[in-house]
């Protein structure tokens, strides 16, 4: 047997025995709604929409707990988001009590069991749409899919956050636009409810108007 061969097999079987990162438990990243539904015992229509413009963001969050399994469940909630109906992002928030003193080390050897190796990003942090800062503690990530294990900024609480690459880019713009838009007509959303609350209220005063009229003795 050659060694060109030989290397090729071994590829080969490298890449068979690769750590598939297109999944969080029986979730695939790239699924859609209602499959990712059923899979966590849920109704589609609990998927909540997030933005309708420019693109449909939804997110269903999933409680591992309350499925009752008898064996520790280090999750406390798991938040799919979906980019037009594609999830693209799976984020899932740890129990603080159920990973009470653990490291950064003890985190990532659990998760690398899993995913294989990490690798470390060079001191990063990112800032959320509410102003929260978020520390990138360790990568796994292949040309498709990436996995961050995120350190809040308090305390001590740690998620892990699963990402398709190919839709993060245009669900994080579509994000950053639909808030410019709210933003831009949240004068006019305002009057049209003064408005509405004001027909409602003259509506209730005329039917009120009639009815004491009509009973009304001096």
């Amino acid at each position: 047997m050659t060694k060109l061969l030989i290397k090729s097999l071994f590829l080969i079987s490298a890449a068979a025995c690769a750590e598939d990162l297109s999944t969080y438990r029986n979730f695939r990243l790239g699924t859609d709604v209602a499959t990712v539904a059923k899979q966590a015992g849920a109704d589609p229509a609990q998927a909540k929409t997030i933005h309708r413009r420019p693109a449909l963001m939804q997110e269903l969050t999933w409680n591992p707990k309350a499925a009752g399994s008898p064996q520790a469940e280090p999750a406390r909630d798991v938040v799919f988001s979906f980019y037009d109906g594609q999830l693209y992002r799976i984020a899932v928030h740890y129990d603080h009590y159920e990973i009470d003193g653990m490291t950064t080390d003890d985190m990532i050897d659990g998760i690398s069991a899993q995913y294989g190796s990490a690798t470390t990003p060079p001191a990063s942090s990112v800032t959320t749409l509410y102003g929260d800062r978020e520390e990138i503690l360790a990568q796994w990530q292949d040309s498709q899919y990436r996995f961050d294990l995120v350190r809040f900024s308090y305390g001590r609480d740690f998620k892990l956050v699963g990402t398709l690459k190919s839709l993060d880019a245009s669900a994080e713009a579509a994000t950053l636009e639909a808030v410019r838009l709210d933003l831009q007509d949240a004068p006019q959303r305002e009057a049209a409810r003064v408005a509405k609350e004001d027909q409602t209220e003259r509506a209730r005063l005329e039917k009120a108007r009639l009815a004491n009229k009509a009973k009304f003795k001096p």
